[in-house]
């Protein structure tokens, strides 16, 4: 097993954390299912059954946990994925939205229920622009979207 950093996320799921995890690696270079625990008997689930899973998303690493329904992800926590181009952005949003729920301003909840912000590398720059007009036009362009358009947002910033 890989070292482990000193502070790790760690996600709780009902009992789909192992398909989560496999849904998230394949999404994301350099990421990857590092350990798979499994319950022994006269645990709180049935013996042989997976109890955490270790992977690692672009090098992150991350346990995530089949806890059972006891506790459920809210917004409050969310992944935010800094994407390059719009057709990351696309493939993302698709697979993370896939039996989820598209929210507003780039954020989503995938189909366990995780929040997501999908949002382009260069989106802080256009919404913290010292030319306030500009940063202003980004703003408004950004509240009236689901997914986030790059082309849209400059546009937008720029006036056009």
């Amino acid at each position: 097993m890989p070292v482990r950093q000193k502070i790790t996320p760690f996600l709780w799921f009902d009992h789909q954390a192992e398909e989560a995890a496999n849904l998230y690696v394949s999404l994301f270079a350099d990421s990857q299912i590092t350990g798979v625990t499994r319950y022994g008997a006269g645990g709180p689930a049935p013996a042989g059954s997976v109890m955490t899973v270790q992977f690692q998303l672009a090098g992150l690493p991350f346990i995530a946990l089949n806890g059972g329904p006891v506790f459920q992800f809210t917004e409050a926590f969310s992944m935010s994925v800094d994407c390059e181009t719009q057709a990351e952005i696309d493939e993302l949003w698709e697979a993370l939205c896939a039996g989820g729920t598209a929210g507003r301003c780039g954020w989503l909840k995938d189909r366990f229920g995780l929040s997501w912000q999908i949002i382009p590398k260069g989106l802080g720059s256009l919404l913290g622009n010292p030319d306030p007009a500009k940063s202003q036009r980004a703003m408004q362009a950004m509240l009236a979207m689901s997914k986030l358009d790059i082309e849209t947002l400059q546009r937008a910033a720029d006036g056009v």
